[in-house]
């Protein structure tokens, strides 16, 4: 049984109108999340050698 206040919830967060509709939704952003955390974890990480100004210059340059 869905918790119905979760449900409604979730109803409006999503401007959903049909319980299918916001199930299918949510499923989808779930999967989507777990998917980028994925891809984040396999990028790692690495040092910029960079002061945060010049790298908002550069950004802005580009």
């Amino acid at each position: 049984m869905l918790d119905d206040k979760l449900l409604e919830d979730a109803r409006e967060a999503l401007g959903t109108q049909t319980i299918r509709e916001t199930v299918e939704i949510a499923l989808r952003q779930a999967t989507r999340r777990k998917r980028l955390e994925e891809l984040r974890q396999s990028l790692g990480t690495w040092d910029i050698d960079m002061t945060l100004e010049e790298l908002l210059k550069s950004r802005a340059e580009s």
